[in-house]
């Protein structure tokens, strides 16, 4: 009888802890995609922000002249880069056990492939929330599928060129946020159009050249994505929207052209 007992009570825990995750009234959605997405961001992240403090030199074509990315060693915050794994390692899976030793496996380059791996698993993970909780809130799917665009862009940007090329590309990852946010926003606006036309007509047919009034909800947009990461990561304003996405690539491309001259001279 004992036993019987503890079984309900653990089956009653995992009910309540299956039910959290997937509730879409807590102040930010999780999810089962936000199980695995939680501690893989976290970890890049994390990595990401000691690698860019205080990595060593990293031997980037395994020719035994190290390269240093890191702001401990002579860079600053536009010089500064997690210096890609050496052509040594090649395309091999380098994990930390790989190594004889942690220190190996800096010079080698290893924090760079842990953390774009967890990154690129971590937004693949985003996604699939996305998916999630469209599915939840009985929602057409379109804000995934846009958001799957900027995913295979940040695999080709963050895995496949830095190995094909030996070193990381300049600027990328601003534009790339910047073409992620319009895609993001897009999405957004799509899903929250203001029905204006029949049931046998596309929304879209509701729009009219030149009208002052807006076409999509903004509140339902800023309450969706509130829930996908924080309430402040939104806007709830139209006007600061568009200039931050008009800003982010612009800003971008200039640190870039900053770069150049710093990486080349």
């Amino acid at each position: 009888m004992t036993a019987i007992l503890e079984r309900r009570e653990s089956e009653s825990l995992w009910g309540r802890f299956c039910n959290w995750i997937t509730s879409t009234e807590n102040r930010l959605y999780i999810g089962w995609f936000g199980v695995l997405m939680i501690p893989t961001l976290l970890t890049a992240t994390s990595v990401f922000i000691i690698a860019f403090i205080a990595a060593p030199p990293v031997d980037i074509d395994g020719i035994r002249e190290p390269v240093s990315g890191s702001l401990l060693y002579g860079n600053n915050i536009i010089s500064g880069a997690i210096i890609p794994t050496s052509a040594a390692i090649g395309l091999h899976f380098y994990p930390i056990w790989e190594a004889a030793s942690v220190d190996e496996w800096l010079y080698n380059g290893g924090p760079y492939e842990l953390i774009v791996l967890h990154f690129l698993l971590g937004v693949a993970c985003y996604m699939g929330r996305e998916w999630e909780l469209s599915f939840r809130l009985g929602m057409r799917p379109w804000i995934a599928v846009a958001y799957s665009a900027p995913v295979a862009a940040a695999t080709a940007v963050f895995l496949i060129y830095p190995i094909g090329q030996g070193s990381f590309s300049d600027g990328v990852a601003g534009v790339f946020g910047g073409s992620l946010f319009s895609g993001m926003h897009g999405s957004l606006v799509t899903s929250s159009l203001i029905r204006e036309t029949t049931e046998n007509e596309s929304a879209n047919e509701g729009y009219r050249f030149g009208q002052e009034e807006e076409t999509y909800n903004i509140v339902a947009a800023h309450g969706y994505f509130g829930r996908l990461i924080f309430q402040y990561a939104s806007f709830n304003n139209s006007r600061s929207l568009h200039f931050f996405l008009a800003a982010w690539p612009v800003v971008a491309l200039d640190l870039a052209a900053m770069e150049a001259p710093s990486v080349n001279g």
